[in-house]
């Protein structure tokens, strides 16, 4: 028993340096390197030994193992991967929402894989970018071209009033829209009056019809006296037929002057004015080509000359183009308000002529030629829904 525990005493001793400190065994050092190169490659069983005994037990215990083969632990690079990778961290409160958030990544990141998944976006920007650049620039410009364009009619225009610039002018054509100017001036005038006489004579249809009323009201009440009022009720009946009859024929005839005048002859004077102004356009192009070819003739002046050659021959093909236009609306007009005034005063004649000779045969007749259709008494009136 003594003898046990003496040796298990001497098996326990720490040896001591000099200096107090524990001494360096050569089985340490061996211990140390076995485990960095564990800590390295992972431990090899092929070249260890398991020990089935307690320590300082017989030999007999050690259990070689070289007949294992192949290595214990393989080296897998997708778990230093995962260990050096950063665990993902979840919000709390997503996580209590039962909602997992991905992995947070960076502004960098995400600007990156943005570019990588949609590579056109870029592009597109910058084509957007491009695209509004181009129309700012083509409305500056065409700002400044109106700018100029005003600017040299304004003085054109002032020089011609003030007596010290030239104008352009075809005296044949001047002639003929100051015709048709004074022609929608006289034909605006008859529109004028027929719509009074239509309101004047409406008004006498109606006093006719209220006084047929009257009449045959009277004749119903007064015995003594009740075919003395039945003939004149009758007498304003007829009249006021007649009458509507009339009314529908001047009706006519205003309808169609009105076309002519507000349509036709309207038309033919916006063309006149776009003419003018093109005119206009032209003098002030050619007054400024004059006074560039009266000026210096060095580099930059050729150069501004050319460029005002270019633009007068632009505004005088425009003016040429014009003026062509004017001609043959001028000449189709003339043609069509001779061919309608012809047929509305034939028509305005015969209803006129057949009213007042109390001719009701000749008076129908003159609507059936002319296809004049009377409207319904009370058409013009809005209905009760309108009046709501």
């Amino acid at each position: 028993m003594a003898d046990s525990i003496m040796s298990k005493a001497a098996t326990m001793e720490i040896p001591i340096n000099s200096n107090g400190d524990t001494g360096t065994l050569p089985e340490d050092d061996s211990l140390e390197q076995d485990l960095q190169q564990v800590m390295v490659s992972g431990p090899n069983l092929n070249e260890t030994s398991i020990v089935s005994g307690g320590y300082g037990g017989p030999a007999g215990g050690i259990i070689p193992t070289s007949t294992i083969k192949g290595p214990a632990v393989r080296f897998n690079p997708e778990y230093l991967d995962r260990r050096r990778a950063p665990a993902p961290v979840s919000d709390i409160r997503m996580k209590s929402r039962g909602v997992n958030l991905p992995n947070s990544q960076s502004a960098a990141n995400r600007l990156a894989q943005h570019t990588n998944q949609h590579p056109g976006s870029s592009n597109h920007n910058t084509s957007t970018e491009e695209f509004s650049r181009g129309v700012a620039v083509e409305k500056l410009d065409s700002v400044k071209k109106w700018g100029i364009n005003t600017y040299k009619c304004t003085k054109q225009m002032f020089s011609e009033r003030f007596g010290r610039g030239s104008r352009t002018v075809d005296l044949e054509l001047e002639a003929q829209i100051d015709v048709l100017r004074e022609t929608k001036n006289k034909y605006e005038n008859i529109l004028r009056l027929a719509t009074a006489l239509i309101n004047h004579f409406q008004s006498m249809v109606e006093t006719q019809q209220a006084l047929g009323d009257t009449f045959t009201d009277l004749s119903q009440k007064s015995p003594e006296l009740q075919d003395e009022f039945g003939y004149n009720a009758e007498t304003q009946k007829l009249l006021c037929k007649n009458g509507e009859a009339l009314l529908g024929a001047i009706n006519f005839f205003v309808s169609s002057v009105n076309t002519l005048v507000n349509k036709t002859m309207e038309d033919t004077l916006m063309t006149i004015k776009q003419y003018e102004n093109a005119r206009l356009e032209f003098d002030a192009y050619r007054s400024d080509l004059e006074e560039l070819s009266l000026g210096p003739r060095d580099a930059a002046a050729m150069v501004r000359i050319e460029m005002a050659q270019h633009e007068y021959q632009i505004h005088r093909d425009k003016y040429e183009r014009l003026r062509s236009d004017v001609t043959i609306k001028l000449k189709f007009l003339e043609e069509n308000k001779v061919k309608v005034m012809h047929k509305q005063l034939l028509l305005f004649h015969n209803a006129i002529s057949a009213y007042f000779a109390g001719n009701q045969q000749q008076l129908e007749q003159t609507l059936i030629q002319f296809n004049v259709k009377l409207k319904p008494p009370g058409s013009d009136k809005p209905s009760w829904l309108e009046e709501q």
